[in-house]
């Protein structure tokens, strides 16, 4: 009986920082000091060989973005034999790289799988700022 009595006063307590913060405050979003029309998307192509037998079950996708636009990831697309088998994003850092690690290779009970094997396409989108638009501000 004692705690249902107490309990009121413990929820009164934890309210209370909350009533000093705006009712707006979770919703404060980052500002975005390039428009959607000063961006442009760079694609790059390359070729991804996993062997049969690799020495890791993962693999990695990594590069750097110049001028690239804040706020915008990395795209990341894998294709075998131009079907698509993989598709991911990775967050480009304040220096420009990205990063994109993903299993190539299962182990369950002692009982290897391969996830990936062979050749693929991969297809890098990278957002970047026009240099050329005037007013963009870049970070």
């Amino acid at each position: 009986m004692r705690y249902i009595a107490l309990a009121p006063f413990m929820i009164a307590i934890l309210m209370v920082p909350s009533f000093g913060l705006p009712f707006s405050h979770a919703m404060v979003s980052t500002p975005n000091y390039v428009s959607d029309s000063d961006v442009l998307m760079k694609k790059s192509v390359i070729s991804m060989y996993i062997p049969s037998n690799p020495s890791l079950p993962f693999g990695c996708v990594w590069g750097t973005v110049q001028n690239a636009a804040p706020g915008y990831p990395v795209d990341i697309e894998i294709y075998k034999n131009d079907k698509p088998v993989y598709f991911a994003q990775a967050n480009v850092t304040s220096d420009g790289s990205y990063e994109k690690y993903f299993r190539v290779a299962n182990t369950v009970n002692g009982h290897e799988t391969n996830i990936f094997e062979g050749q693929y396409t991969v297809e890098i989108f990278k957002y970047i700022v026009n240099a050329t638009t005037t007013g963009a501000i870049q970070t």
